[in-house]
């Protein structure tokens, strides 16, 4: 078993290269390795990760003794013997002291790490947040695993409590981050019986590291880092598959898949999230398992979704999920439009428009809600399809009303929360809403915000973009929805009018004693005026005073600041509008 470890100030690498080193060095190819199937090598999208210079021949050797390595530097014949300890696992592990990813540990996760090895007990930082370090990406949460037991590690963390039947124990920092103010601690357990294939039936604590790495789901989530030492302990090659971005199940892909058949989910989320990517014997084998999937909560189905769907990569994985069968088990009603033709304006089928929306909503960064619509807006074009002799092309008239309550069932199912859902289903209920600028009225564009509502109506914009390039067309604002956007922008923002004072008509009548007539206009049309050069003077106390005064001048003088006023009034108006379209470019 090759064991490697680079010694940066023996070959003069900086810190920030060792990780990039290590992976280099487990560049060879494993033996009895499953290849990669054509349905992987589809999905895997990138190229393996970028090494920094020729490290492939700064890799250290096991020797025949387990705790001499040999060195060899092809670049001379010389080589040196290093001695140093690894400890009990040293056949099954592969080391790198790598100072870019301790840097990275914030202190709060060190200090638990650190309170452990005082109290005698081993530390490691395990799964997600060992993997997330190594892509260079920021850990959402952070895990460590020891061979302490749960009343251990709470007798070590008083601040610390234990509500569950896996071992794991949340120690509080007193971070103000969410994402360590409470660290998981896990004792290593093993597992075994899943009877509702999501949950063990039997967790044994006690086991070793390695039969803790041994239970988990993926390669690439089964390596452990001794933040003290510097020790990657890798007994999966989770690194090589780091390295050539492959996700793949820990030992038999079947076996994981039968204890938690979730992780095939999860497996489709990891391809989204790191742009990986997936093993050809783990596809396989989530293709002939992916019934198991009936046996997960909605909840949780929903949870690895909206993860996906928040991922840079939606498109593919989604894809991925269609091809290996687990898609109908997220939206079966998605499933329909495979195949689906569309009409002549289209390029692809109503599947593959549905993936294209929603991943120009994620190349854009839009919110889920907008993600969500994106692959539901067209949904029930397959029930709305109609052929028309007329056209000479299939219609779908009224699909954006069906899609909108099939959406809605959907959501139901996956128990999104009611803000979202009613969010979605107007988004889509409203997607086919006319933006042709030379053929609607202010008073149009108006009543489509009312519809929508004012929050939600640059939502539905974005919708329209996403959709455009979904469609294939090359433009995701030509002029005219350019010229549209102006109009919701101008249909939304408040006029330049006398309701802007702040006083009014009745205020006047009321304490002033005058008569309702023109000369109240005149009035307000003149403090507007004034106003609009200088806005501080609109408050109550300067007004009351200014309109005593233009009371008492003649009819005809008070007519005269009141057009003056007035006229001022449309200058500003069109001025704002102008700007509008300016910003829009559609002058």
């Amino acid at each position: 078993m090759r064991i490697c470890r680079h010694i940066c100030t023996s070959f003069g690498a900086t810190k920030y290269e060792i990780t990039r080193i290590l992976l280099a060095s487990l560049g060879a190819d494993r033996e009895n390795r499953t290849p990669a199937s054509s349905l992987a090598r589809t999905h895997s999208t990138t190229k393996p990760y970028p090494l920094r210079g020729n490290y492939s021949t700064r890799c250290i050797y096991v020797s025949s003794a387990p705790t001499r390595i040999r060195t060899q530097n092809s670049t001379s014949e010389a080589s040196r013997d290093i001695h140093f300890t690894i400890g009990a696992y040293m056949h099954s592990t592969a080391l790198c002291y790598d100072l870019r990813m301790e840097y990275r540990i914030p202190k709060e996760i060190k200090t638990v790490s650190e309170g452990l090895r005082k109290a005698g007990f081993g530390s490691y930082l395990v799964g997600g947040c060992v993997r997330d370090l190594l892509v260079e990406k920021e850990p959402k949460d952070w895990d460590i695993t020891t061979n302490a037991s749960p009343e251990q590690i709470q007798a070590v963390f008083p601040d610390s409590f234990y509500e569950n039947d896996y071992g794991t124990v949340g120690v509080k920092t007193g971070s103000t981050d969410k994402r360590i103010e409470i660290v998981e601690v896990t004792p290593y357990r093993t597992e075994s019986y899943y009877s509702d294939k999501r949950r063990p039936d039997k967790v044994t604590f006690g086991a070793s590291l390695l039969e803790d790495l041994a239970r988990r789901d993926f390669t690439i989530n089964a390596i452990a880092f001794d933040d003290a030492k510097g020790h990657v302990i890798d007994h999966h090659e989770g690194l090589k598959d780091i390295k050539d971005k492959i996700v793949r199940a820990v030992g038999n892909p079947r076996e994981r898949f039968d204890e938690d058949a979730l992780r095939m989910l999860r497996a489709i989320r990891f391809v989204a999230e790191l742009n990986f990517g997936i093993d050809g014997d783990t596809a396989n084998a989530i293709s002939e398992n992916s019934k198991h999937l009936g046996h997960v909560s909605c909840e949780r189905i929903r949870d690895e979704f909206v993860q996906i769907l928040e991922s840079s990569q939606p498109m593919n994985a989604l894809s991925l999920a269609q091809r290996l069968g687990i898609l109908e088990f997220i939206a079966p009603e998605l499933v329909r439009g495979v195949g689906a033709k569309q009409n002549k304006t289209h390029s692809y089928d109503v599947f593959e428009h549905l993936l294209r929306t929603l991943q120009h909503a994620a190349d854009k960064n839009f919110n889920l809600d907008i993600r969500l619509a994106a692959l539901f807006h067209d949904i029930s074009k397959p029930e709305a399809s109609r052929w028309s002799d007329e056209k000479n092309d299939p219609t779908f008239h009224g699909h954006e009303v069906i899609g909108s309550r099939v959406t809605k069932g959907i959501l139901e199912n996956l128990r999104f929360p009611r803000e979202t859902i009613d969010k979605v289903v107007k988004l889509v209920r409203w997607h086919m809403f006319f933006s042709d600028p030379e053929q609607i009225t202010l008073s149009a564009v108006r009543r489509m915000i009312n519809n929508v509502g004012g929050e939600n109506i640059w939502d539905l914009l974005n919708l329209r973009m996403c959709d455009r390039i979904g469609t294939g067309r090359p433009k995701e604002q030509p002029f005219r929805f350019r010229k549209y956007k102006a109009m919701v922008e101008q249909a939304l923002r408040d006029p330049i009018s006398v309701s802007m004072l702040k006083t009014n008509g009745n205020h006047i009548i009321e304490k002033f004693h005058e008569k309702p007539g023109p000369r109240v206009g005149y009035v307000l049309n003149a403090l507007l005026e004034e106003v609009l050069d200088n806005v501080s003077l609109n408050n109550e106390e300067y007004l009351d005073k200014r309109i005593k005064e233009l009371l008492e001048m003649s009819e005809d003088s008070l007519q005269k600041l009141g057009e003056s006023g007035k006229q001022r009034r449309k200058v500003e108006e069109n001025e704002e509008i102008r700007h509008i379209m300016e910003k829009h470019h559609v002058l």
